[in-house]
């Protein structure tokens, strides 16, 4: 465990939501930042609160990204491809589930299943890819995070 998470200790782990059956759950209320003019959640907003999904999940796992660049040259995820249904709308104030699962994973990608839920309702379902680079380049993932993650599914 990297020396930032250490510092963090029992305060900030309930931040990071929990693994359940395989899929990391994290639960994010709705601010008034997070809607639009029609105080229902912005679209974006739905990206950056699934964003957080698969960055908690390798939390979970116990590999922070800021970690994997920091030891490993500057290793890093982008999202490659990504495709989204739009089911139903949130708004503020509204407690919503992100659950992220991992679905696939190659040499250099792996794809993650990805669910915004309020209560039993989904409301949007997304797959994302997303790659490691390194230096603008892809690479293979790193054994430890295949493994970490395989574990987990």
């Amino acid at each position: 465990m990297s020396d930032r998470r250490e510092q963090q200790g029992v305060v900030g782990s309930h931040l990071s939501g929990f693994m359940q059956d395989g899929a990391h759950v994290l639960p994010i209320r709705v601010y008034y930042e997070d809607t639009d003019f029609s105080a229902r959640v912005y679209h974006a907003s739905y990206l950056r609160f699934m964003e957080r999904g698969r960055t908690e999940l390798l939390r979970a796992v116990e590999v922070a990204q800021s970690d994997l660049h920091a030891d490993m040259g500057g290793l890093a995820f982008v999202v490659r491809k990504m495709a989204i249904d739009f089911l139903g709308g949130a708004v503020m104030d509204d407690v919503l589930t992100i659950v992220t699962r991992p679905k696939e994973m190659r040499g250099a990608s792996m794809t993650l299943s990805q669910e915004v839920r309020r209560g039993d309702e989904v409301l949007v379902r997304a797959d994302v890819m997303v790659a490691a680079v390194r230096g603008g380049r892809a690479v293979r993932i790193p054994d430890e995070l295949r493994a970490a993650l395989s574990a987990n599914s």
